[in-house]
């Protein structure tokens, strides 16, 4: 027997979950990933370095709790919101017998975590307004544990109706948790569904300190849910999940300054974003630009495949969403600084 054979059946016949970084590409301009174009200053204390890290800070857990305006036993940090997403399939779905359920398209980590814990998927595809299919998911609550939503959504931008989400969160009492991940809510923060969270047990969100707060490369995450859930993924998560630097620097990125400097890139981002949303529109190639509420645009090209190359070609790495769902010739443009932003457009308007 071959060592693959010896490995489990799911994980033999997996597609490992195609990042930014596994993509890869050759340029010098990365604008693939969704990650802010600065990270600001932080500093670290090494004398603590040879102890083994708290589990749950609290320093960060009660500096998130006030920001994000929940209490801090409604509170789990974790390395990235992706692993928030394997905690909750781990936590509730037995492997082999259940179910979570996804609106396609969307961020492909529900999926690969689902997969690798042996979960199955029942995927009921967004409507043709990119809004979830509330019926189509209500009808198949008793066959899932969880239900995972994204607002902004991920590659599309759009968000979760709330009248819909609601009737959802009904419907799912004592049957299933709604999980609305929430990694770019910075972006819109107006929309966020934080203030549900008092009134609906089962609901859950995900966030990221990745994107609006610059720091990608820190891994570190929060669910946000009701003290049950949220004790029965601290049975479950690593011992030490939180790195010393990592606690260090997110206390510093959620203090009062931090959260400044947080809202300063969101308003830079959001402004470069609506600049050029506004210059897309007005190009030939260009049939459709998505939703504007993360810090990208989905942007569907004519034909995409060779706005993608010819940027490839320039040193410009995008993220192409061509092979999804309902997404042909859609590009998906990180917003980076001024710069960026100008290059990508320069490229748009020379000759084809």
């Amino acid at each position: 027997m071959s060592i693959t054979q010896l490995a489990r059946t799911q994980v033999q016949a997996l597609t490992p979950y195609q990042s930014a970084r596994r993509i890869g590409g050759q340029g010098h301009i990365w604008l693939n990933a969704n990650e802010a174009a600065d990270s600001g200053e932080y500093s670290l204390d090494c004398a603590r370095l040879n102890r083994y890290p708290e589990c749950q800070p609290p320093q960060v857990i009660n500096r998130y709790a006030a920001y994000a305006g929940v209490t801090a036993e409604q509170v789990l940090v974790s390395r990235g919101g992706d692993e928030g997403i394997e905690l909750l399939i781990r936590t509730f779905c037995e492997p082999g017998r259940d179910q979570i359920l996804l609106c396609s398209p969307t961020y492909g980590m529900y999926a690969i975590s689902a997969e690798t814990n042996g979960v199955g998927i029942i995927d009921v595809p967004l409507r043709e307004d990119r809004q979830p299919d509330f019926d189509g998911i209500i009808e198949q609550l008793d066959q899932v544990k969880l239900v995972f939503l994204c607002s902004p959504n991920n590659p599309t931008g759009d968000l979760v109706d709330r009248a819909g989400l609601l009737r959802l969160l009904e419907a799912a009492k004592d049957r299933a948790l709604v999980v609305v991940d929430e990694a770019y809510i910075e972006f819109c923060p107006e929309s966020t569904q934080a203030g549900l969270l008092a009134d609906y047990p089962q609901l859950v969100l995900i966030r990221t300190l990745s994107k609006a707060f610059g720091l990608a490369g820190l891994r570190c995450g929060f669910t946000l849910a009701n003290p049950e859930v949220i004790g029965l993924l601290l049975k479950v998560i690593a011992p030490y999940p939180v790195p010393e630097p990592v606690a260090q620097i997110a206390a510093q990125a959620l203090s009062e300054d931090g959260l400044a400097t947080m809202r300063e890139r969101v308003a830079e981002i959001n402004a470069l974003k609506a600049t050029l949303a506004e210059q897309l529109r007005q190009n030939p190639q260009v049939q459709h630009v998505f939703a504007p509420n993360g810090n990208y645009l989905l942007v569907r090209f004519t034909p995409g495949s060779h706005v993608f190359a010819r940027m490839s070609k320039a040193g410009i790495i995008l993220r192409d969403f061509a092979s999804k769902p309902g997404l042909s010739d859609c590009i998906r443009i990180t917003i980076g600084n001024s710069a960026e932003m100008d290059a990508v457009l320069q490229i748009l308007q020379q000759e084809q």
